[in-house]
């Protein structure tokens, strides 16, 4: 084992270059691959991947990158991942009031109760006020605020609309059952089409 160091310290002290390598007098490693022959390597595993049919039907073959522009956004990878998760509650103030506002209505018509739309119409005029009085930067808050009075007409006429588009259905479907047999019926209950 001493041996072996001596041997070692030996041949460092006449080649400085072979040191850790544990190459023995005749046995040299193959020199590292030089930039053409790694580029070969690379293009011959390409072709072979290609002729697998690895790269055939992926996402987006035969269609530009997204989103190449002019400009480089450093956070890019950021909007693309909002967008494509679907997040919200991101952002600036600004820009999430924009989006809530313009998807209130139907926030509203999942609603049951007056006070509960508004309790909802409060809130969002609150929290507009607020980012307008905040001075963070950003984009300007041009969002409007809401008539919790307006709101509430649009959203009783829009309830009342919805409730007599259902009657009308039932009523419809009431005349198509009237005028099927007790056979036609009973089928269609066995089949699963009446409740």
């Amino acid at each position: 084992m001493s041996d072996d160091a001596r041997l070692r310290a030996a041949r460092y002290q006449l080649d400085p270059s072979t040191a850790g390598n544990g190459a023995a007098d005749g046995d040299e490693a193959p020199p590292a691959p030089n930039a053409e022959q790694r580029a070969a390597y690379v293009e011959t595993a390409i072709q072979q991947a290609m002729r697998r049919g690895d790269f055939d039907n992926l996402p987006g073959k035969g269609k530009p990158l997204p989103e190449l522009g002019a400009t480089h956004d450093p956070d890019w990878w950021i909007r693309r991942k909002i967008q494509t998760e679907r997040l919200t509650g991101l952002g600036p103030p600004a820009l999430t009031l924009r989006t809530e506002s313009a998807e209130l209505q139907g926030r509203l018509d999942a609603l049951h109760s007056e006070q509960d739309v508004r309790d909802v119409i409060a809130d969002f005029n609150r929290r507009v006020r607020e980012a307008r009085r905040q001075l963070l930067g950003g984009p300007p808050v041009v969002t409007p605020l809401r008539d919790e009075d307006a709101e509430l007409v649009g959203w009783r006429e829009r309830r009342l609309a919805r409730a007599e588009a259902l009657d009308r259905e039932r009523r419809a479907e009431a005349e198509r059952l009237a005028g099927l047999t007790r056979r036609e019926r009973r089928r269609l209950r066995r089949s699963g089409g009446i409740v």
